[in-house]
Parts: structure tokens; sequence; C-alpha cells
């Protein structure tokens, strides 16, 4: 026979006795570990409770910030998260120059954006005026008057309360309606309802109110609205200032990712229409979002990292049972170590019961974490946003808390001297 040959099935039978030596004792460890379990099942359960808490914790945690996240996207939004803001920001290239350039925005700027810009869905200039109205009580408040088109409601996402806003047809019919806050309409005549139809005066001439509205969500007025706002017509605001020109003008995008490119666009085709040295400021409220985003986001993080020291504590009562444990079973190691377990089997054996302990209780943990955002969506029927990387981290967490708590006690149960652990009574 070769030798060479004999000698790599040698080998080859060693490796496969160690493997399966090896086998033999990670089944004989899961098994003991399951024995411990059953002879100490209040003392298993109290102790894999810490993870249970803990990594329900940390997914609950996660769950209730994709959700405020969610919910503070939403209400950013409504204010017009889709729409550009173009205003006529100067020019001139000396402060004499600057005080009597005059190059404002027109409505030929609004079609020619219109018709060259992909993706605008709508578009109304802005004419801001400002008219003292005398409210009940004899006071006089100077109130904005803003001159806008139909599509006006569209692109700020204005609710109507009562009544209508006006359309093409009043318009285009140089029809002296108005559409009134809520607050313009309660201090004015009492109620939503009861100001539809009242007739009001702006510089001497007669408007009737035809609807009443508010903002989706509240700016805490930081946009042209204000608490005693009119929205008329700009047709019919045009002849009040008997010019062309426009304060701003506002386009609605379909998508929120088009919105920078689109802004870009829209100052170049408005730039190429007028003096090189006219300036002109696109503002949109993407950055906005995407800071908002960003916060949640680090929100979340900081409470995740909160919910953590949870399973911390878990761990701390992981550890503290498990040297218990070892204590009460000193004969038990010395037994096994006088018929021949190594250090290493020893320190595996205690460490898998652990983990285990840990990792049973994350399992739980993760069950009852995902059960109360599934079971608020189906009764509720409010679509709560569930991340499945939440469980992921919660399970790695909930072992890693097991390997590192458990190590201590491992340690020691194989540090053991099988000599004096035969003699501990």
């Amino acid at each position: 026979m070769n030798p060479t040959t004999h000698q790599e099935r040698q080998e080859k039978f060693q490796e496969t006795l160690v493997s399966a030596r090896r086998t033999m004792l990670m089944s004989e460890i899961l098994k003991l570990a399951g024995d411990s379990f059953r002879a100490s099942k209040t003392r298993f359960a109290l102790t894999a409770l810490g993870m249970v808490i803990g990594t329900a914790s940390v997914i609950l945690v996660v769950t209730i910030g994709m959700t405020g996240k969610q919910y503070i996207l939403e209400l950013i939004q409504k204010i017009g998260t889709n729409s550009v803001e173009v205003e006529y920001a100067g020019g001139g290239a000396t402060a004499a120059e600057r005080v009597r350039y005059n190059d404002f925005l027109t409505r030929e700027d609004e079609k020619a954006v219109d018709q060259q810009v992909p993706g605008v869905m709508y578009s109304s200039p802005v004419l801001t005026m400002h008219n003292r109205i005398s409210f009940p009580g004899g006071i006089q408040k100077d109130t904005v008057v803003l001159g806008v088109t139909p599509e006006y409601q569209q692109i700020r996402n204005l609710i109507v309360t009562q009544g209508r806003f006006f359309d093409q047809t009043d318009d285009s019919a140089h029809i002296k309606c108005a559409v009134v806050t809520q607050q313009f309409a309660k201090e004015q005549y009492g109620s939503d309802d009861l100001a539809i139809g009242q007739t009001f005066q702006v510089l001497g001439i007669p408007f009737t109110i035809i609807g009443v509205f508010k903002e989706s969500v509240s700016d805490f007025g930081q946009s042209e609205i204000e608490d005693q706002t009119v929205l008329v017509p700009y047709t019919v605001a045009r002849y009040f200032t008997g010019t062309e020109r426009v304060n701003q003008i506002y386009f609605s995008l379909q998508s929120m990712n088009e919105v920078p490119e689109a802004a870009r666009e829209i100052v170049h085709v408005i730039g190429l229409r007028h003096k090189s040295d006219s300036i002109y400021r696109a503002q949109t409220l993407s950055d906005l979002l995407v800071t908002a985003a960003e916060i949640a986001d680090a929100l979340t993080v900081v409470l995740v990292m909160v919910a953590t020291v949870t399973l911390a504590v878990g761990g701390v009562g992981i550890m503290n049972i498990m040297l218990a444990n070892v204590r009460s079973r000193i004969r038990e190691i010395g037994i096994r170590k006088a018929l021949g377990a190594t250090y290493r089997e020893i320190k595996l054996q205690f460490l898998t019961e652990a983990v285990l302990i840990s990792l049973t209780g994350g399992i739980v943990g993760s069950v009852v974490g995902l059960a109360i955002p599934f079971s608020i969506r189906i009764f509720s029927g409010y679509d709560f946003p569930i991340s499945w990387l939440s469980v992921v981290i919660a399970l790695t967490a909930a072992t890693l808390v097991g390997v590192i708590f458990g190590t201590v006690p491992a340690t020691r149960a194989a540090q053991m001297d099988p000599v004096e652990s035969l003699k501990y009574e």
C-alpha cells in the first residue's frame, strides 16, 4: 500500500471523527440546555422577559419614529413641496441703477414657462395689494388682497370650507368675486356660511364673497397668505394696478423629484426674456422636506439607542441568572470535567444557554413588537409603516447581548477546578 495514500486516509478519518464528535457535542449541549430550561421554567421565563421587553421596545420605537416621520412629511407636502415660486429680485450694475431698475415678471413669462418646461401642471401669478377694510366695532384692518388665477387653489392645496373657488369663467368674465379666509369670515360676519353672498369693498369696488378657504396645514405666517387675506381673480386685480407686472409666479410640478431641475429651467427661461442684468429667484420647499426627513431619522436613531438600554438591562439580568446557575451546578461541572469535558466544551455549554435565553426573548419580543402596529393597522385602518429591518436589528442585538453577557458566567464555569468542584457540597 502506498504510504502517502494510507496517511491521507488516516487524516481524513481523524477529520471525520473530530467533526462527528463536535456534532455530538453541540447536540448534547443543546439537549442539556433544554433540560436545564425545563427544570427551571419560571427562572427561564423571567430571565427572558427582559429581552422580550427590550426587543419589543426597539421595534416599537422604530415604528413610532417612522410614523412620526411620515406624518411630518405629509404635513409639509400639503404646504406645496411640488411648487416653485419665482420672484423678481432686482437688477442693475450700480446702486443708482438698482433703484430705478424695473424688469418685473409678466403673464407672458408664465405662459412661456408653461410651454417650455416639461412637468408643469399648474401655474398662477400673484398680484399683491393692500386695502384697509372696516370690521365690526369700528375697527379697520390692513387686509391683503391677492389677485390669482383658479389654478392657485391646486398649487397651494387650499381647502374651501364653504361655497366655491372662482373658476375660469369668473376669471375670463372679470367677475368681481372673492374667496376669503376663515378668520376674515368669522371676524366680519360671524361664521363661514354667513359670509357667503356678502358684499364688501376693495378700493371702493364692491366684491361678493363666493367662498371661504383655509390652508391644508398652518405655515405659521411664512407664506403670502395671512389671517385676513382676500383672493380675487387676477384679471380683476390687474385693473387696480394698471400694469402688467406680477409680484410672484407659482408653478406646480408633477413630482417633488422634478422640482430642483425645473426650478433652474424656469429661471433660465424667464431670464432669456428679460434684461441680462435682471435677477430672478426661485424658491422651493424641497430642501425643507429633505431637512425634516433627516431630523426625523436622527431622532429615530436616538430613540433606538435609548431603547437598547433596555436590552442592556436584560443582558445584566441574564448574566446574574447564569452566574447563579453556574454556582448551583458546580458538581455537575466537576463530573463533566472528570469524564473528559474540555474547557471549550464547558464554556460553550453555558454560553449557548445564555444565547438561547436571549434569542428566545428576542423572538417573542419581535412578535409582540410587530403584533401591536399590525393590530392598530387592522382595527384603525391607519397604514402604520413597519420596518422589517428593525426586527433584524433587534434579533441581532439580542444575540449579541446573550454572547456578551453570557461570556463571564461561561468563562467562570470553564475555569473551575474539577477536583474542587467534585468536593463542593
